[in-house]
Protein backbone atom coordinates (compact mmCIF):
# COMPACT_ATOMS: atom_id res chain seq x y z
CA UNK A 1 0.00 0.00 0.00
CA UNK A 2 2.59 2.39 0.79
CA UNK A 3 3.72 2.29 -2.90
CA UNK A 4 0.25 3.85 -3.76
CA UNK A 5 0.42 7.08 -1.22
CA UNK A 6 2.50 9.30 -1.38
CA UNK A 7 4.45 10.64 2.06
CA UNK A 8 1.71 13.49 2.38
CA UNK A 9 -1.09 11.39 1.56
CA UNK A 10 0.21 8.88 4.33
CA UNK A 11 1.42 11.38 6.67
CA UNK A 12 -2.34 13.02 6.22
CA UNK A 13 -4.13 9.68 6.88
CA UNK A 14 -1.97 9.18 9.90
CA UNK A 15 -2.87 12.47 11.41
CA UNK A 16 -6.43 12.20 10.45
CA UNK A 17 -6.19 8.49 12.39
CA UNK A 18 -4.79 9.56 15.71
CA UNK A 19 -7.33 12.89 15.71
CA UNK A 20 -10.11 10.29 15.33
CA UNK A 21 -8.45 7.79 17.46
CA UNK A 22 -8.61 10.66 20.41
CA UNK A 23 -12.14 11.63 19.63
CA UNK A 24 -13.06 7.91 20.01
CA UNK A 25 -11.24 7.90 23.31
CA UNK A 26 -12.74 11.40 24.34
CA UNK A 27 -16.49 9.56 23.62
CA UNK A 28 -15.59 6.60 25.78
CA UNK A 29 -14.55 8.45 28.90
CA UNK A 30 -16.20 5.01 30.61
CA UNK A 31 -13.06 2.97 29.85
CA UNK A 32 -10.52 3.51 32.19
CA UNK A 33 -6.79 3.49 31.63
CA UNK A 34 -6.08 0.15 33.64
CA UNK A 35 -8.44 -1.57 31.38
CA UNK A 36 -6.25 -0.27 28.63
CA UNK A 37 -3.32 -1.31 30.30
CA UNK A 38 -5.09 -4.71 31.24
CA UNK A 39 -6.01 -5.34 27.00
CA UNK A 40 -3.42 -3.39 25.05
CA UNK A 41 -0.81 -2.67 27.40
CA UNK A 42 -0.80 0.97 26.60
CA UNK A 43 -3.38 3.72 27.95
CA UNK A 44 -3.99 7.85 27.77
CA UNK A 45 -0.65 8.30 29.57
CA UNK A 46 1.20 6.68 26.98
CA UNK A 47 0.12 8.43 24.31
CA UNK A 48 0.78 11.29 26.34
CA UNK A 49 4.21 10.41 26.69
CA UNK A 50 4.68 9.25 22.89
CA UNK A 51 3.16 12.59 21.67
CA UNK A 52 6.08 14.41 24.09
CA UNK A 53 8.67 11.81 23.14
CA UNK A 54 8.25 12.72 19.21
CA UNK A 55 7.74 16.51 19.71
CA UNK A 56 11.32 16.38 21.75
CA UNK A 57 12.67 14.56 18.70
CA UNK A 58 11.47 16.98 16.11
CA UNK A 59 12.67 20.03 18.59
CA UNK A 60 9.02 21.26 19.50
CA UNK A 61 8.63 22.09 22.82
CA UNK A 62 5.77 20.91 24.38
CA UNK A 63 5.56 19.96 28.30
CA UNK A 64 4.39 17.01 29.43
CA UNK A 65 1.08 18.43 30.20
CA UNK A 66 0.21 20.05 27.23
CA UNK A 67 0.51 16.49 25.66
CA UNK A 68 -1.03 15.07 27.92
CA UNK A 69 -3.70 18.02 27.33
CA UNK A 70 -3.48 16.86 23.87
CA UNK A 71 -4.83 13.38 24.26
CA UNK A 72 -7.05 14.18 26.92
CA UNK A 73 -8.64 17.15 25.74
CA UNK A 74 -8.73 18.38 29.12
CA UNK A 75 -6.19 18.95 32.04
CA UNK A 76 -5.12 15.68 33.10
CA UNK A 77 -5.60 16.81 36.99
CA UNK A 78 -9.42 17.23 35.28
CA UNK A 79 -9.90 14.28 33.80
CA UNK A 80 -9.12 12.40 36.68
CA UNK A 81 -11.20 14.35 39.07
CA UNK A 82 -14.15 13.78 36.42
CA UNK A 83 -14.12 10.58 34.88
CA UNK A 84 -11.04 8.30 36.59
CA UNK A 85 -12.24 5.37 39.23
CA UNK A 86 -10.06 3.90 41.61
CA UNK A 87 -9.15 0.75 40.40
CA UNK A 88 -11.08 -2.89 41.54
CA UNK A 89 -9.69 -5.13 43.27
CA UNK A 90 -9.89 -7.27 40.21
CA UNK A 91 -8.62 -4.68 37.72
CA UNK A 92 -5.92 -4.65 39.48
CA UNK A 93 -5.04 -8.89 40.22
CA UNK A 94 -5.62 -9.02 36.18
CA UNK A 95 -2.81 -5.73 35.16
CA UNK A 96 -0.51 -7.82 38.00
CA UNK A 97 -0.75 -10.99 36.11
CA UNK A 98 -0.07 -8.96 32.31
CA UNK A 99 2.87 -7.56 33.83
CA UNK A 100 4.18 -10.90 35.32
CA UNK A 101 3.54 -12.28 32.33
CA UNK A 102 5.02 -9.63 30.20
CA UNK A 103 8.15 -10.36 32.66
CA UNK A 104 8.49 -13.85 32.21
CA UNK A 105 9.29 -12.92 28.51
Amino acid sequence: MSDKLTQEQQDQLDAATFRRFLSHLDNNKDVQNIDLMILADFCRNCLGKWYKAEADQRGIEVSDDEARERVYGMSYGEWKANHQLPATDEQMAAFKKRQDAKADK
